[in-house]
């Protein structure tokens, strides 16, 4: 049945990722593991189909909008999509719902977590370091690299739901500085949909998601999301960026120490 208080966290999840535009998955995966007590496995597979559902929202309007790189998100989706599938086959016949998977899949978002609060809070420093070497890369280079990138957040998201936003964002900067930042974010978000929807279907699959739960979090998390979306602008980024990050770090060290 719909559980309210899930409900009340997809709503609080929703607030904050309607304010600072960091993927549910960094926030609503941990909460699930930590606080209500759900095998890393099962917060991960139901957490994948709730960004699927949430993103196609969001991708519709950029894409009204124009700002979808589609050569982007279709070198993105070859590395994402076939590592997606190969880890979710391998995650299968590993038995997911042994305690040492549950182990290694808690640890692996620690350090997801963590990297993901690094990229939050020093985006600006990482981009302006990085991006320089590859403004005027060759095309086929850049191309070969982007696929690279998704086929580790294709694994990354597979295991943890986490790392297509502020990680993919990030490299993404750093691989097209040439391109607008709206139009590598609505890329982005482009990119999350068909990788979040595959890897949300196979965790299905697999027997790793929880219907009732997936029910419940978005009932909360859609209106969340538009309140979060509509106070935004009247919210500092150097505020909200900080605190983000602090607390993501927090979370992911709290996995990697239980």
């Amino acid at each position: 049945m719909i559980e309210p208080l899930y409900s009340l966290a997809g709503v609080l999840v929703g607030l904050l990722v309607g304010l600072t535009g960091v993927g549910g998955g960094s926030l609503m995966t941990p909460l699930l593991v930590l606080m209500f007590g759900f095998h890393p496995a099962t917060a991960v597979g139901t957490d994948l189909l709730y960004a699927a559902a949430t993103k196609t929202a969001g991708t519709a309007v950029h894409g009204r909008h124009g700002t979808v790189d589609w050569r982007v998100v279709l070198r993105l989706g070859s590395g994402s999509v076939p590592a997606a599938i190969t880890t979710l086959t391998a995650l299968s016949l590993a038995n997911w719902r042994a305690e040492g998977m549950g182990n290694l899949i808690a640890t692996i978002l620690g350090f997801a977590l963590i990297a993901t609060a690094i990229a939050v809070f020093f985006r600006e420093a990482i981009v302006g370091r990085l991006a320089p070497y590859f403004s005027g890369a060759d095309e086929r280079r850049i191309a070969r690299l982007t696929v690279a990138l998704g086929a580790v957040l294709g694994v990354l998201v597979s295991l943890t739901s986490v790392g297509a936003g502020a990680l993919g964002m990030t490299a993404l900067l750093i691989l097209y500085p040439q391109l607008p930042v709206a139009r590598l974010v609505g890329s982005d978000i482009a990119h999350a949909v068909p990788l979040t929807l595959i890897a949300g279907l196979g965790h299905l699959a697999i027997g790793s998601v929880d219907p009732w739960l997936l029910a419940s979090l978005l009932l909360g998390s859609v209106p969340g999301i538009i309140i979060g979306s509509l106070i935004a602008t009247r919210v500092s980024d150097r505020v909200l960026a900080p605190v983000l990050a602090v607390t993501l770090a927090i979370v992911g060290w709290r996995l990697l120490a239980s």
